[in-house]
């Protein structure tokens, strides 16, 4: 398979998070992370384990990120391996009020995902957010 075909896997792995982050429904989460999923959120938890990442997303998007969009502005694709990829996403989440009082009004972030390939998919093993300097 060419390297074009792969990175666009890749990134179309990395979009179904986005589309799940956007819909707020992550029932297909299973289909695009591997099980020791593992997720760094911007504050700096450190959450391991799908189910605990899907316990976490399920918390806030009915919360304070509940109707809260977050739109990618690119996706730069690096393969570290054949069956592994890190995909840096800078993105604007749209104006929320996190659980420490600040608003945020079209928050720049960065995000980074680590992906592997099993059985010919592609898969997220490991997320980190960080929201971005202006």
């Amino acid at each position: 398979m060419s390297f074009i075909t792969q990175e666009k896997r890749v990134q179309n792995c990395v979009q179904l998070f986005y589309d799940a982050f956007n819909t707020h429904d992550f029932t297909n989460i299973p289909e695009f992370t591997t099980e020791d999923w593992t997720h760094i959120n911007p504050f700096g938890n450190w959450t391991r384990g799908r189910d605990a990442v899907l316990t976490e997303l399920q918390e806030v998007h009915s919360t304070f990120l509940k109707g809260v969009t977050d739109t990618p502005e690119k996706m730069e694709v690096r393969f570290a391996k054949i069956n592994v990829a890190i995909v840096t996403v800078p993105s604007r989440m749209s104006p929320h009020t996190t659980p420490d009082g600040v608003r945020r009004e079209n928050q720049k972030q960065i995000r980074t995902f680590l992906l592997v390939k099993r059985a010919n998919r592609w898969f997220i093993m490991h997320d980190q957010n960080t929201f971005q300097n202006k």
